[in-house]
């Protein structure tokens, strides 16, 4: 199942009816989409013209597109993403009391690591990035927010590889990120996130920091798998998966957040 729309509805669906006690862990993919925040304008953050082909309103001075590309605004704040297949997105919903900004993103880390993905850490705006640079110092293998390929003159950059957005309601916490795996889009995502409309607009809303994106190049499988295996060790807990799919748009309060998103 790879409708943003759904997912994001199943998503706060979760946020708002989950235990509050319990800790729930949701991953998904979605078709070639870019979600902005919810406080952003659609017009700074991203070149509309590529998103509908069938308009005829695509610029002949613009790159190509990939066809039909959902344009999302999320319930949570942070900046705007682009989805697709090579990208599996992830979620987890807590107790307030358990929540940080780093705290699942080390999760993620950690999973990474699992899988041989030495240069992965949590930076300090809370994203997992890849490091560079030669190995050249040390770092203790707990440390998930250094790497012995950090780079201290931070050249070459890191690559940016996974953004986090939160949302915190009186009895739940929301941490969900993005993690670009092996994306066939990578190089026209700069294209999507571009607005060339950007300067003609003084705009209120919260504007995206631009990062050099790259892929982890691991499969979704592999990654869906030891991130829930660091999510059974960090809650203790051991529930089976339940999979999700279109037979959950039947339920009467997923079906309106998803008829409201659309």
């Amino acid at each position: 199942m790879a409708d943003p729309y759904l997912n994001l509805s199943i998503e706060h669906h979760l946020l708002q009816k989950s235990a509050p006690e319990s800790a729930v862990l949701f991953l998904y993919i979605n078709r070639p989409s870019i979600i902005i925040g919810r406080n952003q304008n659609p017009w700074v953050e991203a070149n509309l013209a590529l998103l509908d082909p069938a308009r005829n309103n695509h610029p002949e001075t613009e790159p190509p597109g990939l066809g039909v590309v959902d344009l999302v605004r999320r319930r949570s704040g942070g900046g705007t993403v682009f989805h697709d297949e090579g990208n599996v997105n992830w979620t987890v919903i807590s107790p307030p009391k358990d929540f940080t900004r780093d705290k699942h993103a080390e999760m993620v880390v950690r999973a990474l690591r699992s899988c041989d993905v030495d240069r992965s850490r949590v930076n300090e705006r809370h994203d997992i990035v890849l490091d560079q640079g030669a190995r050249t110092i040390e770092a203790a293998s707990d440390d998930t927010h250094s790497t012995p390929y950090m780079s201290e003159s931070g050249d070459p950059r890191p690559l940016k590889v996974s953004g986090s957005a939160y949302k915190l309601t009186r009895q739940r916490a929301l941490h969900h990120g993005t993690c670009l795996l092996s994306s066939p889009n990578l190089n026209v995502i700069p294209d999507y996130l571009h607005s060339p409309a950007k300067p003609f607009i003084s705009a209120r809303g919260v504007e995206s920091v631009s990062s050099p994106v790259g892929n982890i190049l691991l499969k979704n499988d592999r990654f869906i798998s030891t991130v829930q295996e660091q999510f059974a060790q960090l809650y203790g807990v051991n529930n089976e998966p339940q999979a999700v799919d279109e037979a959950w748009l039947e339920h009467d309060a997923i079906r309106k957040g998803y008829d409201e998103m659309r």
